[in-house]
């Protein structure tokens, strides 16, 4: 055969396939949520949706296929004696498969039981309690498939958590009863024995001593199993300084149940690092920053640290030696800083020492320092002092926020007690408190409601003596926006100075249009007065827009400051290198 009559011989074979077959349109009757699952697996909807030209047999075989396949999803939705009819109707292009469907009364759960096996069958009624609360199918709940393995995953997970890491789903059945429309759930879960810690198997450590990632270590030997513990160590090894990447497991073997290994595996961190940043804000103006830090001084995991930080309205030099945390969950530092700032007319200059002694206990984080400061402090021609002070300070914070960037739920509370004796190297003689609470709700399911409270008082018969650190000034973008940056305080000729009392306040709604991009309203009030009778609140009103960066919320605001009756714009970038 030549090639030419070769291919007309397919083109006539392809012209009469064509006009023997034809497209389909499939057609579902059925209650509006059982008719789109229908309609997205049936198969032949699909072969409709792809709109291929089907011959009466191939129709066919995928009709006959459909039916089984529609009794079979009903089924994963509880219906168990549905009826199912289907029609063909038309001819050509204009064929149409219809499907009617009679669901037929839902099949509901009416019976649960659940017995265990393991350490669970002779002891721990409250872990047994727990699980069967866990359980997300009860009595009276439609039958569904997808439910019904959804409980089962779920069941097991207040184990898992917490002290029986092994645990598993021996058993399960669904006994349905189609006529009456009711189903029998039993379920036999084998807990496998309790587990407790045994000692930490440290792996990729090589530049920084051994003790520093087990000094980390929250959990003690012979200390029940906790998932949590798990994250915690985690956590407080990757936010050590030391280390870029730590992750932290048991082997769920129940021949170790008694005394479990936990596996930690680190990446470290360079020995010495350099970097650099560069930022801007409203408050303190444009920023540039540099920091060098050697993390195994002496070979025994002292970092120190070199850091100057140049801003437009305050310079900063720091030096910082800090041990590793010891084996009580200690981390101990000694540090001297140089400080220069110029805001609203008040120029200090100083110079401290400080000892520190800091511990991260889960969400709490307490510090107690010693700390001795001198400055010169003037404020146009009003003010010309010499401070110094050695002051003895304690600050407790709770974070109960995560580690989420952009929290909806928690909070997050600081609390602050120091203070000076008059003998004791210190101009004078106070006392200092302060608090700061920042409450986080969810607004909708993509905005939040953001409520700050913020209360200090210095208690002295005089403000003179008293380090500027020690004392209050209001306004700015974390404080009253609408205001400048520490603008509001003791009005004198030149300047604003510092004061012994402070209150504020801030409300604010956020909704997010998109993943990144959202807006604000918001109404903040406070004051800084040397009184608490003097405190006369100023309100500062605006709208902003929010933008979830990679490395953080960054935030713009336009406020309405009602005692200046002016617009004031709050901004703040930084990226670090």
């Amino acid at each position: 055969m030549s090639a030419s009559r070769f291919f007309l011989a397919i083109l006539l074979s392809a012209t009469l396939w064509a006009s023997l077959a034809h497209a389909l349109t499939v057609e579902v009757d059925a209650p509006d949520e059982l008719r789109v699952l229908l309609e997205r697996h049936l198969e032949t909807a699909r072969a409709g949706r792809l709109g291929e030209p089907l011959d009466e047999g191939e129709v066919a075989r995928l009709r006959g296929v459909s039916m089984e396949t529609a009794r079979e999803l009903l089924a994963t939705e509880g219906y168990f004696s549905p009826q199912v009819t289907s029609t063909l109707t038309g001819a050509g292009e204009a064929q149409v498969l219809r499907y009617v469907v009679t669901p037929g009364p839902r099949t509901t759960v009416r019976g649960v039981k659940i017995e265990f096996a393991g350490a669970l069958a002779v002891g721990d009624a409250v872990a047994r309690a727990r699980v069967e609360r866990a359980f997300a199918l009860p009595v009276g709940a439609p039958f569904r498939q997808a439910d019904w393995n959804a409980a089962k995953v779920a069941l097991l997970r207040p184990l898992l958590t917490v002290r029986y890491p092994a645990a598993r789903l021996a058993a399960s059945a669904a006994h349905v009863d189609p006529e009456a429309h009711a189903a029998d759930l039993t379920l036999t879960v084998d807990s496998g024995p309790a587990f407790f810690y045994g000692e930490p198997v440290i792996r990729g450590n090589a530049r920084y001593p051994e003790s520093i990632a087990r000094h980390l270590n929250p959990m003690r030997a012979g200390k029940p199993y906790r998932q949590q513990d798990l994250l915690d160590y985690q956590l407080a090894l990757e936010a050590s300084g030391y280390y870029t990447q730590a992750t932290v497991r048991i082997d769920p073997d129940p021949t170790h149940a008694a005394a479990v290994p936990i596996e930690v595996d680190l990446v470290e961190r360079p020995e010495k690092q350099f970097s650099v940043g560069a930022g801007v804000s409203t408050d303190t103006g444009a920023r540039v920053q540099a920091g060098w830090q050697y993390r195994d001084w002496r070979d025994e995991g002292l970092r120190l640290r070199f850091e100057t930080r140049l801003e437009t309205r305050k310079q900063t030099g720091l030096a910082e030696l800090a041990w590793p945390r010891n084996r009580k969950g200690y981390e101990n530092s000694l540090g001297a800083q140089l400080r220069h700032e110029d805001i609203e007319g008040q120029e200090t200059r100083s110079w401290l020492v400080a000892a520190k002694r800091n511990r991260k206990e889960g969400a709490i984080e307490t510090t107690l320092a010693l700390q001795y400061q001198t400055e010169t402090q003037t404020v146009g021609d009003a003010v010309d002092a010499r401070n110094q002070a050695l002051t003895a300070n304690y600050a407790w914070t709770k974070r109960a926020i995560g580690r989420a960037f952009y929290p909806r739920h928690g909070y997050v509370t600081t609390l602050q007690v120091g203070g000076a004796g008059e003998a004791l190297l210190s101009d004078t003689s106070f006392l200092r408190l302060y608090a700061r609470h920042t409450q986080y709700l969810p607004l909708g399911e993509r905005g939040r409601l953001i409520m700050r409270g913020e209360l200090g008082s210095v208690l002295a018969d005089t403000r003179d003596g008293i380090p500027t650190d020690f004392l209050f000034r209001a306004g700015g973008d974390t404080s009253v926006r609408g205001y400048a940056y520490q603008s509001l305080g003791r009005t004198l000729e030149g300047g604003v100075a510092s004061v012994r009392h402070l209150a504020t306040a801030s409300i604010e709604a956020n909704h997010f249009f998109t993943e990144t991009w959202g807006g604000a309203i918001f109404v903040d009030a406070g004051d800084a007065a040397d009184t608490p009778g003097s405190l006369s609140p100023v309100y500062g009103i605006g709208v902003g827009a929010r933008y979830r960066s990679p490395v953080g919320p960054v935030n713009l605001d336009l406020a309405w400051g009602e005692e200046t009756q002016e617009f004031r714009l709050h901004f703040s970038l930084g990226v670090s290198f």
